[in-house]
């Protein structure tokens, strides 16, 4: 496809050291200029100043400047205004006041990681102690796997990603969102309706299942009130799971085994209803995770960072 990945998002906070110094527990390595890079994707996250929490801007690699042309010609056929550089371009998504842009960038290849081995009933795949439980490295996280955002209006900001960018529809949720991907992962943007445009969170990828455990619990040791929802499996992109909450109210999710979709003719989209739409297995979601507890402070125009 056209797009590759995507490369990097900014969040606005009203508590920008708290919150850096949040993600820098998680496991992302920072810059002095704001920026927090991961161990195989770079730069990727970016933590700037804003009244309320939310999505400012993000990033997707291309590969050479015809990507480029194509996108903006799309996004004019929909009426939306582009800017154009040498080596990127960028439009504002109008529901949800984000900037998107696409750049020309490199592809990223990560070094593969050795399939863990399970024993499971009838056949022996290793011999002693699980190599997951002796492990004591600290979990830094390999990506940055997808950003979800919250949108009045959500069909038009699907149409801007889908038909503008050029982003391609692995799942619906039905009436509520859909799942959208720039790489062969099978999410990188998931849209969701909602009542104001808000970042509802970020997903950083980790090698397995231990290592979304092992993190989420290192988070968890002097802070139990970061816990949001986990540990658990999606359907949607099938990946396990864990939540956690940031000082600004963002969730931030440790996530492994995502679906890859590396023949768009092997794949059909679903339309997800129910529990389906948000899990396969796992313990309940709690109400705040599709109804953030400052969600109406934002649409106040008041701002929490609890």
């Amino acid at each position: 496809m056209a797009l590759h990945r995507l490369t990097s998002v900014t969040m606005g906070v009203p508590n920008v050291a708290e919150t850096a110094a949040y993600y820098a527990e998680f496991g992302l390595s920072p810059h002095a200029d704001g920026w927090f890079s991961t161990r195989d994707g770079g730069r990727q996250l970016r933590i700037v100043p804003a009244f309320t929490r939310r999505l400012v801007d993000l990033r997707v690699g291309v590969d050479d400047a015809d990507d480029l042309a194509r996108a903006a010609a799309n996004l004019e056929r929909l009426g939306v205004d582009v800017h154009r550089e040498p080596d990127r371009i960028s439009a504002v998504e109008k529901a949800t006041g984000t900037r998107a842009y696409l750049e020309i960038a490199p592809r990223v290849d990560q070094d593969p990681v050795p399939a863990t081995s399970y024993n499971g009933p009838g056949r022996v795949e290793r011999s002693g102690r699980a190599p997951g439980v002796l492990r004591d490295d600290r979990v830094l996280p390999r990506k940055l796997g997808h950003a979800v955002v919250g949108s009045a209006h959500h069909e038009a900001t699907e149409a801007f990603f889908a038909a503008g960018l050029g982003f391609k529809i692995s799942d619906r949720i039905k009436g509520v969102g859909a799942f959208l991907r720039c790489s062969t992962d099978h999410h990188n943007v998931l849209v969701l309706g909602a009542p104001v445009a808000f970042l509802h969170h970020t997903s950083w990828q980790v090698d397995d299942v231990d290592e979304v455990g092992r993190g989420a619990c290192a988070m968890l040791g002097d802070h139990p009130e970061r816990h949001v929802w986990g540990l658990g499996r999606h359907y949607g992109g099938s990946n396990f799971f864990w939540y956690l909450k940031d000082p600004a109210g963002n969730f931030s999710e440790y996530y492994s085994d995502m679906d890859c979709i590396v023949d768009d003719q092997l794949w059909t989209p679903q339309d997800l209803e129910g529990a389906r739409g948000l899990y396969s297995w796992g313990p309940p979601p709690p109400p705040s995770f599709l109804h953030p507890e400052d969600l109406a402070a934002m649409m106040t125009g008041a701002h929490s960072t609890r």
